[in-house]
């Protein structure tokens, strides 16, 4: 069956409508697989070197085009230039990892044969998984899909892209860049669009694996999808991150947890799936900290992005990125990219205050659509809503603990485990409390800085999802590891041959018993 109709893209800062996509259907999105999986035959005679070549190719050229790229971030998501710019060179620094770094990860190689098999040459080879489904979000439409799209094809792969149907334009944008800059591989990579059907049959198209990015929820109908005929699925699913605070910091250090937190919390308005969402400082800095982080969160405002920088020009009095008291100072971050999302924010600080929480800075008035200010709340109970469920908003509690032990506690407490911080006066306290979280990815003095590095793997565990993108995992998650023996002469004594006597392959298995026995 093919599409039917159309959607329209939206500013989600004016709501007018920026273009219209086609939804695409089982028909057209079988199409793209099959192109793919064609192409990917060329592909391979490419081998190392030329797939190498063309992926740099394709990242001087997102690098050269950052400025067009960005564009259509910011006019689909709102968020600022600067903040669309710095997704893409994320994108590029991991695209240029994996172009560099596949062969030697995933190149065939040799391994040690045991001494039971010393007449064989062990190999260990990967081979592409075929075809990979992404399904991107919204929030980073650029960095998080191009952490699957580009790693997969530098393992070999073929990848057919749905971006969200929030951010279309911008998906299309990269498959046309690839088409334009690797026309002798155009069919490799494609884009197709349309909202949650066109994703459950790209789930349902025969690609050999989906690597998928969004809400638990969501996370859960595509791994039923792929269920069905067995295929993998890698899914990243959101997170409720948490930063430690040690009670050894002093007043720099806190100044710089504070800094760190603000950021954490309301870059990219919030919707950051490893955003912070919650702090747990030990009480004898928590007070300070709180003030510090009040401090910092008050110079930090949301609004509209300034003219020429990809959104349509806003009517109004803040048409030019001026702040709500026409000070001119720009808004450090922009709107709300998915609507309903107010409401989730709306409901946690509700919640929030009605169970006793003490409001440090803004409050129900902060939302205004389609903007929300920052809010920092403290001495939230632990099972509000606030601090249970994923607010994807820019909303931060920050709560008392008696130690960093408690600290740890209370961070794993939560269904999500996918990124944390840590800031302690010493280096080696942050480290220990580090290893002692059950989340994926822990950054010690600073926020989020496992993302921007490449070689590191990506990924959570519970609801956050399974699976890793980035890194040597990250490439191995889209090959298929394959074991070769090469029998390189006849053993003394051969176990996989009835020509060898039973009396002395069971001497044999006996030596070898023993052996390990006194191992």
């Amino acid at each position: 069956m093919t599409g039917t109709g159309r959607f329209a893209s939206l500013s989600p800062a004016t709501g007018q409508q920026l273009a219209e996509y086609p939804v695409h259907g089982p028909e057209e999105i079988a199409d793209a697989v099959g192109r793919a999986r064609e192409a990917a035959k060329g592909w391979a005679r490419a081998g190392w070197k030329g797939r190498k070549a063309a992926l740099l190719t394709f990242k001087r050229a997102l690098a050269a085009r950052m400025g067009e790229v960005a564009e259509t971030v910011t006019a689909e998501t709102g968020k600022p230039d600067h903040d669309a710019r710095t997704e893409v060179l994320l994108a590029v620094i991991h695209l240029d990892w994996a172009a560099r770094h596949a062969r030697r990860v995933l190149g065939r190689r040799r391994v040690p044969s045991g001494l039971l098999s010393t007449h064989q040459r062990s190999l260990l080879a990967y081979r592409p998984l075929g075809v990979i489904g992404v399904i991107g979000p919204w929030n980073y439409p650029v960095y998080t899909p191009m952490g699957s799209i580009g790693y997969a094809l530098a393992a070999g792969n073929g990848v057919v892209f749905k971006p969200s149907e929030l951010t279309p334009g911008v998906g299309v944008l990269l498959a046309r860049i690839w088409a334009e800059t690797v026309p002798e591989h155009a069919g490799l990579f494609s884009a197709v669009t349309g909202e949650g059907r066109t994703g459950d049959a790209l789930a349902r198209s025969g690609v050999d694996k989906v690597a998928f990015t969004g809400s638990p929820g969501t996370a859960r109908k595509v791994a039923a999808a792929c269920a069905e005929s067995l295929t993998p699925l890698t899914a990243e699913g959101g997170g409720k991150d948490a930063v430690l605070v040690g009670g050894d910091l002093d007043g720099p250090g806190l100044d710089r947890a504070a800094e760190a937190i603000v950021w954490g919390a309301v870059s990219n308005a919030g919707q950051t799936c490893t955003g912070v969402e919650r702090v747990y400082a030990v009480e004898s800095v928590h007070e300070d900290l709180c003030r510090r982080v009040v401090r910092r969160a008050a110079q930090v405002s949301a609004g509209p992005q300034q003219s020429g920088h990809g959104l349509p020009d806003a009517e109004g009095p803040d048409a030019e990125g001026t702040d709500a008291d026409g000070s001119g100072r720009a808004a450090d971050y922009g709107p709300m990219t998915l609507p309903s999302q107010l409401d989730t924010v709306e409901r946690h600080l509700k919640e929030a205050v009605a169970s006793g929480a003490r409001v440090l800075h803004g409050g129900p008035e902060s939302v205004s659509a389609p903007y929300v200010q920052p809010v920092v709340l403290a001495d939230v109970p632990e099972d509000a809503s606030v601090m249970r469920e994923e607010t994807f908003g820019p909303l931060v509690a920050v709560n008392s603990v008696r130690d960093l032990e408690e600290a740890v506690e209370r961070a794993d407490a939560s269904p999500y485990a996918l990124g944390a911080a840590v800031f302690t006066g010493s280096s080696r306290a942050g480290r220990a409390a580090a290893e002692q979280l059950r989340a994926g990815m822990v950054s010690v003095g600073s926020v989020l800085g496992y993302a921007a590095v490449p070689s590191l793997p990506f990924g959570g565990s519970g609801e956050s999802g399974y699976g890793r993108v980035h890194g040597e995992e990250g490439l191995r998650g889209f090959a298929a590891p394959q074991a070769i023996t090469v029998r390189r002469f006849s053993p003394p004594v051969d176990l996989t041959s009835y020509a060898t006597p039973r009396a002395t392959a069971a001497r044999t298995v006996e030596l070898a018993r023993r052996f390990h026995a006194r191992m």
